[in-house]
């Protein structure tokens, strides 16, 4: 049989990189790989399906899956995940804490990133600042005129303006004109260090490190999609798929803990992979559904009480039925 000829536009990642690089394979496929932006990605996935395998927002899957019309069927190659109490930065002459942001402007490049599902969440339910307290205004970070990916209806009471013609959404903050601004990228204020312009939480990983301790959750954000016309014709595929992105990810835990020369341009790396471990356990970033099904079905519930998904979806929806179990020798 020969093998499908198929593009595959990920990240690139460390548990990524042996996939890149042609170190593991997937089985039956002879890829063709583009690392890519994620907001690329997602953009030319749900505009065009422009690839056969990709990542994909968590959020935008979900908004596609509940409407019926998503071009890809998911694989929980859960590729993106990270923790959003860093994703909340604000003005620091303003907001002191996170019951200030109510009744205040907050930017974001746009309102369904999986990001600010994750944050709008953990403000709601850890301190009571709930979507409809908040005016969001929607626009490009850096560069103006940003739009969403995906057409949404928010609840009433929930209210979504655009910035001003012309205007970033770091602009705006600079001058004052909103108060705080929720993404997965920091604005270059931050990065530059602007004395007024800080995370919301002065100390986000000890933030975070008890918001795990209490829910167990490390946010999903990314899974990968295969397109589901490849699907119908080749349902071995995405079984294959899953496989192969573990091996990628184990590859990339491997070299991690090998410390005899760190693999990634930062000191104390051993120290953080034993941290991470001690309180997140040995399979800290864990594919597959029934390990992270609690997780998704939380993530689901927030999703279409946020308004973004017009019903509510179930977990085993979004999967293929194959990469529910996998083979082990």
């Amino acid at each position: 049989m020969a093998r499908l000829n198929l593009s595959v536009a990920v990240g690139n990642y460390d548990r990524t990189r042996a996939l890149v690089d042609g170190s593991v394979l997937i089985d039956g496929v002879d890829p063709v790989y583009m690392t890519l932006a994620p907001e690329e990605i997602f953009f030319r996935a749900f505009r065009a399906a422009e690839f056969d395998i990709c990542e994909l927002s968590l959020s935008s899957y979900t908004v596609k899956t509940a409407r019926g019309d998503c071009p890809y069927v998911a694989v929980p190659a859960f590729v993106s995940r990270a923790f959003r109490h860093t994703a909340i930065y604000v003005r620091t002459d303003r907001i002191k804490k996170p019951a200030d942001l109510k009744g205040r402007k907050v930017g974001v490049p746009e309102y369904q990133l999986t990001a600010n599902v994750w944050a709008r969440a953990l403000l709601d339910d850890d301190y009571g600042v709930k979507p409809a307290d908040i005016r969001w205004i929607r626009g490009g970070i850096e560069e103006p005129g940003r739009p969403e990916k995906l057409a949404i209806e928010l609840p009433p009471g929930v209210r979504l303006d655009d910035a001003p013609a012309g205007a970033t959404i770091s602009a705006l903050l600079e001058r004052g004109d909103i108060d705080g601004f929720i993404a997965p990228r920091p604005p270059t204020l931050f990065e530059r260090g602007h004395p007024q312009i800080g995370w919301l939480f002065s100390d986000p990983v000890a933030v975070a490190k008890d918001y795990f301790k209490r829910t167990g959750f490390f946010p999903i954000m990314h899974v990968v999609g295969v397109r589901r016309e490849l699907v119908r014709r080749h349902p071995w595929l995405p079984g294959a798929v899953l496989k192969a992105f573990e091996e990628a990810k184990q590859a990339g835990l491997k070299k991690l803990a090998d410390t005899s020369a760190t693999k990634v341009t930062l000191p104390f790396v051993e120290e953080a992979l034993k941290d991470a471990r001690a309180l997140m356990g040995e399979d800290f970033w864990s594919y597959g559904v029934e390990k992270n099904r609690k997780l998704l079905d939380y993530f689901l519930g927030q999703h279409h009480a946020q308004g973004l998904s017009p019903r509510r979806v179930v977990v085993d929806e979004m999967f293929h039925p194959a990469t529910y179990e996998t083979f082990k020798v």
